[in-house]
């Protein structure tokens, strides 16, 4: 498959099962993640890669950060919480590592962030790896951010679950993409 038949036929596969990437095949999908645009070449963005044991670990904070945000949470809703890491055998936490920066802004360093996991998916993918990128709430929580070592200015940008997919991938869907762009000024 080539490179454009790759970016237009890439989906997110909920559905993973083992086996994950291997340390080769993960150094060959981050070596892609820092080709994205990085304005400042201030490389703003780091990744943390939980499986195994760390996955257990993982869940804990989640259950954690949860009950502490609302003692009052319903037991069904912390027994999802405390499942959620078990849904992918490799989960890769996308962190965007703002600095302060008179010509860079926060946001255009989201933005790069946001781009190099984008790459992360698209290189899983061309390895024949099923992933899905998920936020929620969590994601944004404090009480995770330090769990995890965030420092500072450093923002959860994404959980990517990863492994292989437990059925056939789907098809891309079809999709109008004259709905997404015009020509300007229009005349």
């Amino acid at each position: 498959m080539d490179a454009l038949q790759l970016l237009q036929n890439r989906v997110s596969i909920t559905k993973l099962v083992a086996p994950a990437p291997d340390e080769g095949q993960l150094l060959e999908i981050f070596k892609a993640a820092t080709r994205a645009p990085d304005h400042g070449k201030l490389q703003p963005w780091r990744f943390l890669v939980i499986e195994g044991d760390g996955l257990n670990d993982l869940s804990s904070v989640l259950v954690n950060a949860l009950v502490a945000a609302n003692p009052e949470i319903s037991p069904s809703i912390v027994e999802k919480t405390k499942n959620m890491p078990f849904r992918a055998p490799m989960i890769i936490i996308s962190i965007a590592k703002c600095q302060d920066h008179p010509k860079v802004p926060k946001q255009e360093q989201l933005l790069a962030c946001g781009a190099a996991t984008q790459n992360i998916l698209n290189a899983l993918f061309s390895l024949n790896f099923g992933a899905v990128w998920r936020t929620g709430d969590l994601a944004y929580d404090a009480n995770v951010k330090q769990a995890l070592g965030l420092e500072g200015l450093e923002e959860i940008i994404g959980f990517i679950y990863v492994g292989t997919p437990a059925a056939d991938i789907p098809a891309a869907p079809e999709t109008d993409v004259t709905r997404f762009f015009a020509k300007w000024p229009d005349k």
